[in-house]
């Protein structure tokens, strides 16, 4: 594998797109979506099945995809045995995936959570963008409405430009940068001997600090005739953004790819990323940057 294609590759634009097939009832709606976004991004497409290739798995697959209307030059199938999470993680890594398409229950029972779901250690995990479909349908709609985490990270810029990219493909005319502020942590950073009025003013101040750089940020991209609209939170990050989302009925909530890989002792110690993951207020988007 030629590990040098990866290396400081870009988070967009998408190329080539995976899925993993699973012979499950939400199959069709999953190929359909991944068909309409394979399609809005002009890339070839890689289909996965990690399991036993038997004649019939081969016509049910080939029937969907002749019903959804593939284009037989933009497809291939990979058949292969193994570890479901290990296998799918390489084969995006030798075919330079750069979106990965996965289906996922909204929420997951507790054992799962811990132990977790072949989806969600994927995303936790992979080395491209991935993204997780709540809700797929045999007859695709666009994201209209696009939430986006804009934490203090090296990582941020990319996602943003990335969406910015993903929201002229998908003809949608404004996204919401979200900046969460959780006033606790703040308030622990503070001496015991400032007195309210003090607490107050700093705490305005290292809000004003972090939106003045989240605004330089949004003021960087080319925006062209998008709008993107800055929003400030209070509340526990990750928590306070997926509720949010669920508030504002969001079609995509999107996140930076985890900085660390994450453990069970991640999800006890929750991120911010593991509140949305262990309850997906709506689809979710994990922009990968290899930075």
């Amino acid at each position: 594998m030629d590990l040098s294609r990866l290396k400081k590759r870009a988070s967009f634009p998408f190329e080539t797109i995976a899925t993993a097939v699973a012979f499950s009832p939400r199959l069709e709606s999953i190929l359909a979506e991944t068909k309409r976004i394979s399609v809005l991004f002009n890339t070839n497409l890689v289909l996965i099945h990690i399991g036993e290739k038997t004649t019939e798995k081969e016509e049910t697959l080939d029937k969907l995809i002749e019903k959804i209307g593939f284009d037989k030059d933009k497809y291939r199938i990979i058949w292969m045995d193994g570890d479901p999470v290990d296998t799918i993680l390489k084969l995006c890594k030798l075919n330079t995936v750069d979106l990965i398409i996965l289906g996922a229950l909204e929420k997951e029972n507790l054992f799962k959570y811990y132990v977790g779901s072949i989806a969600r250690k994927i995303s936790r995990r992979a080395k491209c963008s991935v993204l997780l479909l709540t809700n797929p349908s045999v007859s695709p709609k666009k994201f209209k409405k696009i939430i986006i985490n804009g934490v203090d990270n090296i990582k941020t810029i990319h996602t943003l430009r990335a969406m910015v990219y993903f929201a002229r493909y998908e003809k949608t005319k404004n996204i919401t940068v979200v900046q969460e502020v959780n006033i606790p942590t703040l308030a622990m950073t503070m001496a015991d001997s400032n007195t309210a009025p003090e607490a107050n003013k700093i705490k305005k101040e290292l809000v004003q600090e972090e939106s003045i750089k989240l605004q330089a940020m949004l003021d960087s991209l080319d925006k062209m005739d998008i709008e993107v609209t800055m929003k400030t939170l209070n509340g526990k990050p990750g928590y306070a953004i997926s509720n949010y989302a669920k508030i504002k009925n969001a079609d995509l909530l999107v996140f930076n790819s985890p900085d660390t890989h994450l453990g069970i002792f991640d999800r006890i110690f929750t991120h911010d990323i593991e509140y949305v993951l262990a309850d997906l207020p709506c689809n979710l988007l994990i922009i990968h940057s290899r930075v």
